[in-house]
């Protein structure tokens, strides 16, 4: 009974390896000696080159290309894979000729090197849509639907909540303070240009600010390094100070514009502060090496400061030197928290609900990697 246990076994074992190499060998007997097709999801200026795997052993290969079948240029030699991308510049909507040619080796004297040369050709084609992009392209619209839903929300009179930033939150402290010790207040938009996001929530911070020094009749001073952001400060100040009701206590020439230079603009601003002795300092938008620069200097007059910036480098030395520091998008969030308006508000919850959304992913990504399951694991996290 053992024995012929024994030799069903070897029977059964001998039966899969000839499968195994049956079926091996009909996928190398099968595969094409040269072939080119289109590469997908692309914008037609690719194309997938394949060829036999016995070309690799041979002395040489080199593979052509030809845009109108008779200039051929040499685009590889001796590859090492046998699928390679060829990528061009330019569209074509003709045929694309290829060309290679196998140099085999040297067995003996009386068999010298037999060549091999095949050609076809292909024409690449541009895809409307990348499909490999889809779970992006959903994401995108979740998000889009999501914004629009809060805004609708929104505007029909749903209150959302929004955190407490103290830094806001004591803008109207600061104000009051410079205007009891009769001392001006400085704003610095930080040191970027116009197009610059943070440049744009800090002006937005500004328009606000400027509203509650009008009312206490103190001085705000608001050196540019810029001059289209000096020219947008000027507008922006002005109108508060005319919604505020005290349009004749704007001054233009408390907002001017200083020097390009990076550190030329810190020591002006540095200046200022020892000069003007403000009671209260707002660094607000892009900083970079002289945030520590302008905050200690601030800080040894005795200044109320309240910093913020999206920098990722420079927030540990607002933190350290400045009494509030709006972090990261805490800056960007300024305009809604300040206006309350529907539409902003609205438009930040939907911004949250994504981040919610892209949190999860990340979450369920991770464990699909540690479960090694690789079904949903790209779509989940965008490729």
């Amino acid at each position: 009974m053992y024995n012929k246990t024994l030799y069903l076994q070897s029977k059964l074992l001998f039966g899969v390896t000839l499968l195994l190499f049956l079926s091996s060998m009909i996928s190398l007997l099968g595969a094409e000696n040269f072939s080119v097709k289109d590469f997908p999801n692309d914008d037609g200026r690719k194309l997938i080159i394949e060829f036999h795997p016995r070309f690799l052993e041979a002395e040489n290969i080199q593979i052509y290309r030809s845009f109108d079948n008779q200039d051929f240029q040499v685009i590889f030699t001796d590859p090492t894979e046998t699928k390679l991308i060829d990528e061009f510049e330019g569209y074509h909507t003709t045929p694309v000729f290829y060309k290679i040619e196998v140099v085999h080796k040297w067995i003996d004297l009386d068999n010298p090197p037999s060549v091999e040369v095949y050609q076809t050709e292909c024409t690449p084609v541009a895809q409307w849509f990348d499909r490999s992009k889809a779970g992006l392209l959903i994401l995108l619209l979740v998000f889009c639907g999501a914004v629009l839903h809060y805004i609708y929300k929104a505007s029909k009179g749903k209150e959302y909540y929004i955190r407490k930033i103290n830094g806001l939150e004591a803008m109207e402290e600061a104000v009051g303070r410079a205007a009891e010790m009769g001392r001006p207040i400085l704003f610095v938009p930080g040191i970027s240009d116009i197009n610059d996001i943070q440049t744009l929530s800090a002006l937005t911070i500004l328009g606000k600010l400027a509203e509650k020094v009008a009312e206490y009749h103190t001085k705000l001073i608001v050196p540019c390094r810029n001059s289209l952001v000096m020219v947008a400060a000027k507008d922006i100040v002005k109108e508060s100070y005319l919604k505020a009701g005290y349009p004749e206590e704007f001054k233009s020439d408390d907002i001017f514009y200083l020097t390009d230079d990076q550190f030329g603009y810190v020591a002006g601003i540095d200046g200022i502060m020892l000069r003007e002795k403000p009671a209260t300092n707002f660094l607000l938008g892009a900083f970079w090496a002289e945030s520590l620069i302008l905050a200690e200097t601030g800080f040894s007059i005795g200044a109320i400061q309240i910093s913020g910036t999206a920098q990722p480098a420079q927030i540990p030395f607002f933190v350290a030197a400045c009494d509030y520091t709006l972090i990261g998008e805490e800056l960007f969030t300024a305009s809604a928290y300040l206006s309350k308006n529907p539409q902003q508000i609205g438009s930040l919850k939907g911004q949250d609900f994504g981040k919610m959304i892209v949190m999860a992913l990340i979450i369920v990504g991770v464990l699909l990697e540690i479960c090694g399951v690789t079904g949903l694991r790209e779509f989940l996290t965008l490729g």
